[in-house]
């Protein structure tokens, strides 16, 4: 469902979304990493943040699950962007930071603990990881995609056993004109032990 959306409307998603000012939401998530960080930007759209954080000097790395977002993004960025789901994340221990923007809302919600986990082991003891989703609570599909909305009390759940702890969660509007009114919860994750096999 979300592959079909995605193919049929990249371009229009692209257009919509590179332009956007998110530098209010880097600054608490960039705050907790050194100059030149490993930062993993995982479902990375049009590819607007892996740019962002390469030009403020840091090492990024990027991901995507559409074929033609990746290849946009790679247009914008110059990066290699790889085409993959985050099922098909298996490193570990490797980023020093973590972001999941507006990217783990499409994963149904029985999947999302294992991919917690998945993208938990792969950020450093230390590390931090941003992640955002519409505020709400439980599954819906709108116009060909599917979402997961969250709430506090569905990401303490989430969050519980994965190998991160909550630092922060607060709420804003969303960032595109004419969609001002659209909440999203965003939470920092800090990662403070060792990942159990």
């Amino acid at each position: 469902m979300n592959d079909d959306y995605y193919q049929q409307n990249a371009q229009r998603f692209y257009d919509d979304t590179v332009d956007v000012d998110m530098s209010a939401l880097y600054a608490p998530f960039l705050a907790h990493l050194s100059p030149g960080a490993r930062i993993l930007d995982a479902g990375c759209g049009s590819g607007r943040d892996t740019k962002a954080f390469s030009e403020r000097g840091y090492e990024v790395e990027a991901f995507d699950a559409s074929a033609e977002l990746a290849a946009r993004a790679r247009q914008l960025t110059g990066k290699s962007v790889e085409v993959m789901r985050f099922r098909e994340l298996h490193t570990v221990e490797k980023y020093d930071g973590i972001w999941c923007c507006a990217s783990l809302l499409h994963v149904p919600e029985n999947e999302l603990s294992e991919v917690m986990a998945r993208l938990a082991r792969a950020l450093k003891p230390g590390g931090v990881w941003y992640l955002s989703f519409k505020y709400g609570h439980g599954e819906r599909e709108k116009d060909g995609r599917r979402f997961t909305d969250m709430d506090e009390a569905s990401l303490r759940k989430i969050v519980a056993g994965s190998g991160v702890e909550i630092e922060k969660v607060w709420f804003t509007g969303d960032a595109r004109r004419g969609r001002e009114a659209e909440r999203w919860l965003n939470a920092l994750l800090i990662r403070n032990t060792p990942m159990r096999n």
